[in-house]
């Protein structure tokens, strides 16, 4: 038989026919006329080569044929009901399935331990995976090609294709040791200029934002160290006299309460947003929104389990 001239809407008139055993019955269960019920049972007659129903002072009674499709034909008819169904909900308690995430290194610290622990409570069969990426690009290309469902990381010029919503921001503070020289109140510019600094850059130059802000007031800082790891950083500035300017989220956690002081920088220096992004043929996909909402969430608890940074953490 070719399939290519089966309409599935014969198939659902004829599982109609057959439990009511009334053409007008039939067609009032699948929302049709009388007239365009009679032209589908005549379709279906031309398509199985059979006469399927015959009139009776009963009604319509089905021919071994017809009974013959009657039970193939309401179990097919009941499958694809059931996945057009799945497709339209998401059930995270029974769902099975990986979610991959391209996170960089600071999304992956803040968000993954909320967002782990909502996924075992919420869907415990599903499982996450973490794709690194480096830059912008390489995030979108993970998005373009489907190996990562989302991606979080800063606001750049996406293609048309990728969709964003802002997720959270970290703004910059000042870490000393604690019996650092300038472990008091805000330092001055002077003073923050006296001692040697970190720079952070996974990039390896040694130019960072703090760099870029005094070259606007024809300063430049003594670097004492560069590194690419940006969560070494506490355990380095507690045990030297180095002075590093990072993300608020880097040092604030507990371990750090006592070991650091968590000062105000000098310069006016913008906050770095993250947005969370995915594919635009993504979006109405319920797993997919399920995801995306419990990484919104899990950004949202962290924020507000976060202490507060005051200018000195006495």
């Amino acid at each position: 038989m070719d399939m290519h001239g089966i309409d599935l809407n014969l198939l659902v008139a004829f599982d109609a026919l057959l439990a009511e055993r009334s053409v007008t019955r039939a067609a009032a269960r699948t929302r049709r006329t009388q007239p365009a019920m009679s032209a589908a049972l005549a379709r279906l007659r031309a398509l199985f080569e059979d006469e399927l129903f015959v009139r009776s002072p009963r009604g319509l009674q089905p021919t071994p044929r017809a009974l013959d499709l009657g039970g193939p034909i309401s179990e097919a008819l009941a499958q694809i009901r059931r996945t057009l169904e799945f497709t339209q909900r998401f059930d995270p308690a029974a769902a099975s399935a990986t979610f991959t995430l391209a996170l960089s290194d600071h999304p992956a610290f803040v968000l993954l331990p909320g967002l782990v622990a909502r996924i075992a409570a919420q869907a415990p069969g599903t499982a996450l995976q973490v794709r690194g990426f480096s830059h912008r690009d390489h995030a979108e290309e993970l998005l373009e090609s489907g190996v990562a469902h989302a991606a979080v990381g800063v606001p750049a010029p996406w293609s048309a294709s990728i969709l964003t919503a802002p997720l959270f921001e970290e703004r910059f503070v000042t870490v000393v040791r604690r019996g650092h020289p300038l472990a008091g109140k805000r330092p001055t510019l002077k003073r923050f200029l006296a001692f040697p600094h970190v720079l952070v850059s996974p990039e390896g130059d040694r130019r960072g934002l703090v760099d870029a802000k005094l070259a606007g007031h024809g300063l430049t800082r003594r670097l004492g160290l560069a590194l690419p790891h940006m969560y070494a950083v506490p355990r380095i500035v507690a045990a030297s006299d180095l002075i590093a300017t990072v993300m608020a989220g880097v040092v604030a956690g507990p371990p750090h309460h006592a070991e650091l002081r968590v000062l105000e920088p000098p310069l006016e220096l913008p906050s770095v947003p993250f947005v969370l992004a995915w594919h635009r043929r993504n979006d109405a996909h319920p797993a997919q929104r399920w995801l995306r909402d419990a990484i919104t969430e899990a950004a949202g608890a962290a924020r507000a389990a976060r202490p507060a940074l005051s200018a000195r953490r006495s």
